[in-house]
């Protein structure tokens, strides 16, 4: 009786064992950003976003050891809210962007806080310039995305302190302080190869919203005459 209740445990958990494993995704650039704030003379805390960042994941929500992360941030997407200091920030004395134009992170090592919570450590490449970074990461949602076309998608912030001067953007030491601090926050879907099933339900199950219409063409014109 014992062997056969045994043999019924482990039939029921390997299911689960053979989907307890890192799965692929891909960063939304549209729905990831960088947001960064350095010292402005002593006046204020600068402000500015890079978008559309791209790069892939490998995460299991139940084992964040495993994950590893590679990330590309277009720095000729930076905005600080003014053309002409755009452009001051991307010339050659600070990023220089015309010959390095992104920004490169790469995963080395990851240390589980929690189920909600790790430390990301990581090679960050700027201006040319490769260091060790450190990303305080939460997880805040891992779960199929309520519009079409339903991806599996998870969501996560992640904070960051890391010198300039470190990476050799030295430019206006007099005019922009030395730290910059770093707000990510980022969406990635599963990978399309992955064919979750889960991903895209029936429209007919209950509580799912009917697709969107996303056409530039405008509907035809109803041929059913009124009724009299």
């Amino acid at each position: 009786m014992i062997l056969r209740l045994s043999c019924v445990l482990l039939f029921l958990a390997a299911p689960w064992v053979a989907t307890a494993a890192p799965q692929d995704w891909r960063l939304d650039p549209v729905h990831t950003r960088v947001l960064f704030a350095v010292e402005h003379a002593g006046f204020s805390q600068a402000l500015g976003t890079v978008s559309g960042s791209e790069g892939q994941l490998r995460f299991d929500p139940d084992d964040w050891s495993s994950a590893r992360l590679t990330v590309s941030v277009p720095l000729q997407r930076l905005d600080l809210g003014d053309p002409k200091w755009n452009k001051a920030v991307m010339a050659g004395n600070l990023l220089d962007t015309d010959r390095f134009p992104e920004a490169r992170f790469v995963s080395t090592r990851i240390e589980p806080v929690d189920a909600a919570h790790a430390r990301v450590f990581g090679d960050l490449t700027v201006r040319g310039v490769t260091r060790e970074v450190e990303l305080a990461v939460t997880v805040n949602a891992v779960k199929r995305h309520p519009m079409p076309p339903f991806r599996r998608t998870a969501g996560f912030s992640a904070t960051a302190t890391l010198s300039r001067k470190a990476f050799g953007v030295d430019g206006w030491p007099s005019m922009i302080g030395d730290s910059v601090e770093l707000r990510i926050e980022a969406e990635a879907v599963r990978d399309r190869n992955a064919g979750d099933a889960q991903d895209t339900p029936s429209s007919d199950a209950a509580g799912t919203p009917p697709p969107a219409n996303d056409s530039d063409t405008p509907p035809a014109p109803s041929t059913t005459k009124p009724t009299p």
